[in-house]
Parts: structure tokens; sequence; C-alpha cells
């Protein structure tokens, strides 16, 4: 069966399901396996979308055992070129309060995860990392969010854990100490895998809390599940009259170099043999 064609993906929870309009979805089997649920194509504020639940419908994958190749795959397999990916994250400093919508630019991998590039070989392939996110795509939003009265950073270091646990605070204060942002357990390898596909990619993290290196302060509190989910939901209503607005002011044609970064990705054999 054709997939019908969408230039927009959209990875978030489930409560994303209420914002698309005339959904219908779709199982996608992609080399990498299955991904993490049925994706919905629809529409939202008039325009076709693609969304998937990152941690499936119910919650059920945990973030070390969501399937990021299949989910980022299935995504190019409805022709999608953009992808914008919210999420919960926690602040590592004081000046990112919760309630602050962070568009990460830079990220630090400590996830360990090895299944993490769709170019396994035989030929060599490595992408420029420098700049992993999308410029034209987080100064939309960051423009839009501004519009909206909306507390957003543009900008930012998240720094990828593993989970599912949270970090312990000797972790978190050295996270701190190194001046790093937000903390997160799935933007990678997501965004790798979307930047090796050609695809556009805006992280939107929504600092649900403070992480665990200000225990010590006045006021601050322990990251718990209960809190980050409290918080979290209240976000939620100002990230959807955000997306609202988002996804129209995307739908044009890409100005960015994020298609073509494949162009000089890849060494051949040949090469190798010759600056040897």
């Amino acid at each position: 069966m054709r997939l019908p064609e969408a230039r927009i993906g959209i990875f978030g929870g489930s409560g994303f399901y209420s914002l698309i309009k005339g959904g219908k979805s779709y199982a996608v089997h992609t080399p990498f396996g299955s991904p993490s649920d049925r994706f919905v194509h629809g529409e939202l504020a008039g325009i076709p979308v693609v969304f998937l639940p990152r941690h499936g419908r119910y919650h059920q994958f945990p973030p070390h055992r969501i399937n990021y190749r299949a989910n980022v795959y299935g995504m190019r397999e409805f022709g999608v070129e953009r992808i914008i990916s919210p999420g919960a994250c926690g602040s590592l400093q004081r000046e990112i309060p919760p309630g602050t919508f962070v568009l990460c630019d830079q990220f630090v991998d400590r996830t360990g995860r090895q299944e993490c590039t769709f170019y396994d070989g035989p030929a060599a392939v490595h992408i420029s990392c420098a700049e992993p996110y999308c410029p034209e795509m987080r100064e939309t939003c960051a423009r839009l969010a501004e519009e909206l009265g909306i507390p957003c950073r543009n900008g930012g270091t998240a720094v990828i854990i593993n989970g599912p646990r949270f970090s312990t605070r000797a972790e978190s204060r050295w996270y701190h100490a190194q001046g790093w942002d937000v903390i997160n357990m799935t933007q990678y390898p997501e965004v790798v895998l979307v930047r090796e596909l050609g695809m556009c990619y805006l992280n939107i993290s929504l600092v649900t809390d403070w992480d665990v290196w200000v225990a010590d302060e006045e006021g601050a509190k322990t990251v718990t599940a209960e809190e980050v989910g409290r918080v979290f939901r209240e976000n939620n209503e100002r990230l959807l009259l955000l997306l609202e607005r988002l996804v129209p002011a995307l739908a044009g044609e890409r100005k960015c170099d994020c298609a073509s970064v494949l162009d000089e990705a890849t060494i051949s054999p040949l090469e190798l043999d010759e600056s040897s």
C-alpha cells in the first residue's frame, strides 16, 4: 500500500493524537524492525503531518528500548523533510526555570547506545555534526514562541543520558559544572539519524524540573517521575498552541543545508587507500 505524503513529521507523546485532524493510522515496516507504534497521518492547522508516539501509545517503550532507527526511517517513508521533536527535560542552569522551552542547538551524548547510525558499512559515512539541529526551524520556532509569549530560549546544549533512571547528584553537578543547559533521554540518536537521512530536526525541550544538582538549595525539589509528569502536562497546552502556528510556518520549501549533509560524508575504500 502506498503511504500518503507529508513534509512535516512530529515525534511526541500520545496526547498529540487529539491534535491531528482526520487522522488515519498506518503500520510501517522498515529494514530496522518495527517502529514504536503505528504512524498517524492527518492534518494540523490545515497542513498534512505524520505523527508517531515515540514511546508507543501506551508509553510501553522506555528511552533505552526505543527503536530510533525504525522510527526515523518510517518518517522518511512518508516523504517527511522536517521533524519536530518535543520532549521533557530537566534544567541544569538557574537561568532556565521549569516552564521554559529550550530550542537546543548542541548535544552531548552520554548514552553509549550502539544502534545509532544507518550506515554500518561497507561504505564509511561520516556526517558533519558540528551543527546537528536545523537553524532555520529553530529561528522560526523562536520567533513564534516570542509572539505567543512563551518563555523560550533559542539555543542550548542538551546532555543525553541512557535512562531509564535519573542522574545521581554527583553526575548532575558535573553536567551543571560543564555549562550544559538541559538533560534528556531521547534526543540521541534521534537527531543524528534524522540528519543522516537529510531531514531537518527541531528539538523543543520542555523544562519540567530542576535536575538534582540543586537539591541542596533553598526551594529546590528532587526530581521524581510524578513531578515531571505534572509540569509536563502544564506545558502541553502552550506547546500545542505553538505547534498550531509552527506547522504552517514550516510548510514551505527548505532553505537550509540539512538536505545536503551526505554530499561529502562518504569515504570510498579507494580514497582510504590513496591517503594511507
